[in-house]
């Protein structure tokens, strides 16, 4: 199982990325997912590439509606292709407003569309490999023309396609057509095992495919110290986080699931007040152990691996990553903890 840190980069220049990128390589650490929110990843991607050609990289997620398919497999296959292999195409649909009052592109039935979209760059690459000519024709795209002075230089390095899914429509599609699946922050055990993995099953069964193929990108909310203060640095970021996607009314199952009915209508209540500073305080302590893991820095490796191995292709670390930054010691132990979960 890989050990991977999130960042999104916001206020990461180029500089720091690369720096970042070498401190993590020589800690041990497998890699680094961008996402992808005030700033793009692919230039901060190029950045700690050079910087560390050891790492891993995936985007969890680019944003896909608003990019041509053929852009996004053309910077894909540039990334493979200068990373030796280390890169994941990561892929999401966003939610409606932003595609289309922040973007200006279109949103309409957001899984089929998705679908498409991920054939179709998969079109691009084989294209992009001589495999076959560029020829798709789906329901949203349709693409045919690729010049040779236009196409890339041809290589063997993978260009894996993930994409990000939650609800059994769009699970079900990255069963059938994607090469792995980006795992939504906001998850418990029982969601993987009753709803996450069926879903993947059934698409993967519609494709003819093994569902074991599949890589499982998942992000962890993963509260380590020694001592309870040290403890509730974390778990504190991890309360908010988690009610702040709970918040989510399309999210609200994750919490009815375990017996937490009425969890998203507490939260929005909160919203509606305009007591943000708060809404972690919904989040119990009972609650935190499904959606996080809050340990000692000795045992979270252990706890990583006895939750998520066999599962997870990769863990990311979502909190791990402003933490280093405040205090730079922390890199160490997270190393270890990397290192541990790699080996194990």
């Amino acid at each position: 199982m890989e050990f991977d840190l999130m960042t999104g980069g916001n206020n990461l220049s180029w500089a720091e990325s690369a720096d970042l990128a070498r401190k993590l390589q020589g800690a041990g650490f497998s890699g680094l997912l961008y996402t992808e929110t005030s700033s793009v990843p692919w230039m901060s991607i190029t950045a700690a590439s050079m910087a560390a050609p050891e790492l891993f990289f995936t985007t969890g997620i680019a944003v896909a509606f608003p990019r041509s398919p053929m852009v996004s497999a053309a910077v894909a296959y540039e990334m493979a292709a200068n990373t030796g292999g280390q890169f994941r195409l990561g892929l999401g649909s966003q939610v409606k407003a932003h595609v289309t009052r922040r973007y200006g592109s279109e949103f309409d039935r957001p899984a089929a569309r998705l679908r498409d979209y991920v054939l179709a760059v998969k079109a691009c690459v084989r294209a992009f490999n001589r495999e076959e000519k560029l020829n798709h024709e789906g329901d949203f795209y349709e693409l045919s023309l690729l010049p040779p002075d236009w196409a890339p230089r041809a290589h063997d390095h993978p260009t894996p396609v993930d994409i990000s899914a939650v609800g059994p429509v769009m699970t079900k599609v990255a069963g059938e057509v994607a090469d792995g699946v980006h795992v939504h922050p906001l998850h418990s055990m029982h969601y993987i095992e009753n709803r996450l993995l069926p879903g993947l099953a059934e698409g993967a069964a519609k494709a003819d495919r093994n569902v074991d193929d599949l890589e499982l990108i998942i992000p962890v909310f993963a509260c380590p110290g020694d001592t309870p203060e040290e403890r509730a640095v974390y778990t504190a970021q991890a309360k908010r986080q988690i009610a702040f996607y709970g918040s989510t009314p399309n999210y609200a199952f994750q919490f009815d699931d375990l017996g937490f009915e009425g969890t998203t209508a507490k939260i929005r209540d909160k919203f509606k007040a305009g007591d943000l500073a708060t809404i972690g305080d919904v989040i119990t302590d009972e609650m935190l152990g499904h959606y996080a893991l809050v340990s000692s820095w000795d045992e979270m490796a252990d706890a990583l691996l006895e939750r998520y191995k066999g599962t997870a292709g990769r863990v990311v670390m979502y909190l791990g990553g402003p933490q280093m930054r405040k205090d730079p010691t922390e890199l160490g132990k997270w190393g270890e903890v990397a290192r541990a979960v790699r080996a194990g």
